[in-house]
C-alpha cells in the first residue's frame, strides 16, 4: 500500500544539526511503522507494508520516505532504534540454521525431556514441538564438573575435536554448548568452545554461560540452543540493513530493541539475538510506561492490537512487568507460571508480554467441529482483508468491523487504501453465515466477540495469572485495531476506563524512541539469604558493575549517563522457581532482611499466601542502563492538525447481535479537545479509528491521550 506520512510537534522549535535526528522503526506481521524524531521538535510518521522475504527491503522504504518528507540529508540521522520480527519469525516458520548441540556424557535428550510437562492436561491432541536440533546432531562429550564447580572427570579434547569434524561433515551451521554445572564454572565450557572455533572456524558457536551463567540444565540448554539458532539470520539480517543504509548515506549506530524494553547495540544483538525474540512488542509497552506518568496512571493493562496479533502487558508503579523467562510458542505466547512445557523455553529477561493470533487480518473459518474461529492464521497486508479486493475471500476481523459499519466504508489509512465494505459482507456470508445457518451481520459480531474474548485471555494471562485484578487498572490501547476493540475488551474484564495513546497506529515504533539502552547480567549464588556472606556479595556485585559499565561505555554511554538497577532471584528453600525482587538497599544483615521481607509480600500478592520458611538466594542481577538526552518525551508531544483529521457527520453502526443499527456521531480526532464526546461515536484520525460505543464519554487527557469512561 502507498505510505502515510503525518507531521506532529514535540517541543520548541531547533536548528537541526548534523547527528540530531532519531528514527524508530517498528516491523510488524502487516506493516513496518517508521517514526522520524527531528531536533527542532517535529516528528514523521510513516506506514508501508512489510515485505516478509527481506523486511529490510520495508525498512529502508520507510525511512527513505520520512527522509524525504522532512526534506533532510542522510546525515541528519544519529541513530535508529530498531524493533524486529527476524528473530520471532525464524522460530515460527523454523528457518533457523541447521543446529548441532554439544553437551555433557547423559545429558543429550534434555531438551525433549525438558520439565515433562504439558499446557494443557486433558489436551489430547497436542502435540510437543519438535526439539530445533534433531537426535542426530545432539552430541555427548566427556567432561564433568560437580555443583560445586571442582573438576569430576576432565574434558575429553579430543572428543570434542572429534564432534567438530562430525559436525562440519553434516553441513552443520551452529553449535550450541552446554554443561551441566557450567554456571559455576565455566572453564570446560569455554575450553570447549575454543577448540569448536579453532577446528571448525565457519560454525557459529554459542556457550551457555555466554547467554545464560544460570542454574537449570534444561533452560540453560534451551536457551543456547535458540541463540544459536537464530545466529545466523539475524546476522545476515543486520548486515544486509546496515549495507543499505550506508548506501544511502546513512551512517548512524542501529540499536535492536531486546524483549526487555531496552536497547542494545547492533554487535550484541548479533551475537546474541536470543534477547530480542521479543523486540517488536517491548517498544510499545515501554512507551506506555513514559505516558503512564504523564496521565497520572502509574497502574495500566497496556493493549496492543495489530494486523497479525495482539497482545497484552501490565505496567505497575511506572514500571513494566518483567520475568527472567518465557516460553515462544504458537498460539498464545505467554510467561504464565501455571501454563508450560508448550514451546521453546527462552530464560532471559523480558516484558511480561502474552501475545494471542487475533489482529486485524486474523482469518475466521468454521473448524471440523462446526465451531467458529479466528486465528491464530493472518491474511497479512497482502493481500489483507477482503474488503481491500486484492484477491481474498476469506473474512478477517477487519471485515467484521467494516460490515458492522464501525470503519470508513470508502478508505483506509489516511484515505490511501480504497476498501469495499460488500466485499466483506460477501466473504462473511460464504465462509461463516451459510455454513452455521445465520445472518451474516450476526456473523459479523460473532467474529469480533470471539477475537475479543481471545484477545481478553491474554490479558488474563498477564493480570488474573499473575495474582493482579484487571479492574484495578486502566487500559491503554494502541496498534492500529486496539482502539477499535478496547472498550469491548476492557468490558469483557470488567475494567472502567481506557486510554487511547497518541499516535496509535504507530505507537511501538514511537515507544522505541523513549527507550534507553539496557545490558543484563547475572550472577548464580544459590545460599540462604540469611548465610550469605556480604564479601560474597560484594564480590559478585562488583563483578557485575564492572561488565555492565564496559557495556555501556562500548555503547557510549558512561558517567552520569549510566544507572545500575540491581535485582535478586529468591525463593522458598526447596522450590524450583523464582521472584525477582528489587535490591533497593545495601545487603548488610538488615538489608537481607528487608530483601526477604519483600520477597513474603510478592510471593504473597502473587500466590495468595506466604509460607514461614527460609528464603534461598538463587541469583543477582544487575540492569545496566544508559539514558540518552534525546530520549522522546510524550509529555511534550502536541499533533498537527493532519494528523488528528477524519470525518464528520455520522452512519449507521450495528453495536449490538439482534439490535437495529443506529446513527452514530463522526467526529476527527481532534475534536476531542473541544469536549467530551458521548457515544455511540467514531473518532478517527489518519492511523486507527476509535470506538466510543453508546454509554461511553470520550474525553481529552495529558500526553494527547484520549481517555474513555465505560460508566
Amino acid at each position: 500500500m502507498a505510505a502515510q506520512r503525518e507531521t506532529a510537534t514535540s517541543g520548541p522549535t531547533a536548528a537541526t544539526k548534523p547527528g540530531s535526528a532519531r528514527i524508530g522503526v517498528d516491523v510488524g506481521g502487516t506493516f513496518t511503522d517508521v517514526v522520524l524524531a527531528l531536533a527542532d521538535g517535529r516528528i514523521i510518521l510513516n506506514k508501508t507494508t512489510t515485505t516478509p522475504r527481506d523486511p529490510g527491503i520495508g525498512v529502508v522504504a520507510g525511512i527513505d520516505a520520512v527522509l524525504a518528507e522532512a526534506g533532510i540529508a542522510p546525515d541528519l540521522v544519529g541513530e535508529i532504534v530498531h524493533g524486529t520480527t527476524v528473530a520471532s519469525n525464524t522460530i515460527l516458520q523454523k528457518v533457523g540454521a541447521r543446529t548441532g548441540l554439544l553437551t555433557t556424557q547423559g545429558f543429550r535428550d534434555v531438551l525433549e525431556i525438558g520439565r515433562i510437562r504439558t499446557p494443557g492436561m486433558f489436551d489430547l491432541r497436542w502435540k510437543k514441538p519438535d526439539p530445533l536440533v534433531p537426535r542426530r546432531w545432539r552430541l555427548e562429550v566427556a567432561g564433568r564438573l560437580g555443583a560445586d564447580g571442582a573438576v569430576v572427570t576432565p574434558l575429553d579434547e579430543a572428543g570434542v575435536r572429534e564432534a567438530a569434524a562430525f559436525f562440519k561433515a553434516e553441513g552443520v551451521e551452529a553449535v550450541a554448548v552446554c554443561f551441566i554445572n557450567s554456571y559455576v564454572d565455566a572453564a570446560q565450557e569455554r575450553r570447549a568452545a575454543e577448540i569448536l572455533r579453532a577446528e571448525a572456524p565457519d560454525i557459529l558457536i554459542t556457550a551457555s554461560y555466554e547467554v545464560l551463567p544460570e542454574i537449570k540444565e534444561y533452560e540453560r540448554t534451551s536457551t543456547a540452543v535458540v541463540n544459536a539458532y537464530l545466529l545466523p539470520a539475524m546476522r545476515v539480517y543486520l548486515g544486509r540493513l546496515t549495507a543499505r543504509l550506508a548506501e544511502r548515506g546513512i551512517a548512524a549506530p542501529v540499536q535492536v530493541m531486546a524483549s526487555n524494553g531496552g536497547m542494545v547495540g547492533i554487535a550484541t544483538a548479533g551475537s546474541k539475538p536470543v534477547f530480542a525474540v521479543g523486540s517488536g512488542p517491548a517498544g510499545g509497552v515501554t512507551g506506555a510506561a513514559r505516558i503512564g506518568h504523564a496521565v497520572g496512571a502509574p497502574d495500566l493493562i497496556v493493549f496492543d492490537m495489530g494486523g497479525t496479533t495482539a497482545k497484552a502487558s501490565i505496567i505497575e508503579g511506572g514500571m513494566p512487568s518483567l520475568v527472567t523467562e518465557y516460553e515462544f510458542r504458537d498460539g498464545i505466547s505467554s510467561p504464565s507460571r501455571f501454563t508450560k512445557g508448550g514451546g521453546y523455553m527462552l530464560k532471559v529477561p523480558a516484558i511480561d508480554i502474552a501475545e494471542v493470533g487475533s489482529g486485524g487480518g486474523s482469518i475466521a473459518r468454521i473448524d471440523a467441529g462446526g465451531l467458529l474461529v479466528v486465528g491464530p492464521e493472518s491474511a497479512g497486508g497482502d493481500p489483507g482483508p477482503a474488503c481491500y479486493g486484492r484477491g481474498n475471500a476469506r473474512p478477517t476481523v477487519t471485515d467484521a468491523n467494516m460490515a458492522l459499519g464501525l470503519l470508513n466504508p470508502h478508505a483506509l489509512a489516511g484515505g490511501s487504501l480504497a476498501v469495499d465494505p460488500a466485499l466483506s459482507l460477501a466473504a462473511i456470508k460464504a465462509e461463516v453465515a451459510d455454513p452455521l445457518g445465520i445472518d451474516p451481520m450476526a456473523a459479523a459480531h460473532g467474529i469480533r466477540q470471539v477475537a475479543n474474548v481471545n484477545m481478553a485471555r491474554a490479558i488474563r494471562a498477564v493480570t488474573v495469572e499473575r495474582g493482579r485484578d484487571p479492574r484495578d487498572m486502566a487500559l491503554m490501547a494502541f496498534g492500529g485495531g486496539g482502539p477499535l476493540h478496547a472498550v469491548d475488551v476492557a468490558r469483557l474484564l470488567g475494567i472502567k476506563r481506557v486510554l487511547i495513546s497518541p499516535v496509535a497506529g504507530v505507537f511501538s515504533a514511537a515507544g522505541m524512541l523513549s527507550a534507553e539502552a539496557e545490558h543484563s547480567f547475572v550472577r548464580a549464588i544459590l545460599a540462604p539469604l540469611d548465610q550469605v556472606s556480604e564479601t560474597t556479595l560484594d564480590q559478585a556485585r562488583e563483578a557485575l558493575a564492572a561488565d555492565g559499565r564496559a557495556a555501556l561505555a562500548a555503547e557510549g554511554y558512561g558517567g552520569a549517563t549510566a544507572t545500575l538497577r540491581w535485582g535478586a532471584d529468591l525463593r522458598y528453600i526447596g522450590q524450583s522457581s523464582e521472584l525477582t525482587i528489587p535490591v533497593t538497599a545495601c545487603l548488610d544483615a538488615p538489608g537481607r532482611t528487608a530483601l526477604a521481607e519483600a520477597f513474603h509480600q510478592t510471593y504473597a500478592d502473587t500466590f495468595g499466601y506466604r509460607a514461614d520458611e527460609p528464603v534461598e538466594l538463587v541469583n543477582l542481577r544487575l540492569t545496566a542502563i544508559g539514558t540518552s538526552a534525546d530520549r522522546l518525551d510524550f509529555g511534550r508531544i502536541t499533533l498537527d492538525a493532519s494528523a488528528l483529521a477524519g470525518d464528520s457527520g455520522s452512519r449507521m453502526v450495528s453495536f449490538e447481535r439482534g439490535a437495529e443499527p443506529v446513527a452514530t456521531r463522526l467526529a476527527p480526532r481532534s475534536a476531542v479537545a473541544e469536549g467530551p464526546i458521548a457515544g455511540p461515536a467514531i473518532i478517527e484520525s489518519y492511523d486507527t479509528t476509535i470506538i466510543v460505543p453508546p454509554g461511553c464519554t470520550a474525553r481529552a487527557a495529558a500526553a494527547g491521550c484520549i481517555a474513555i469512561d465505560l460508566e
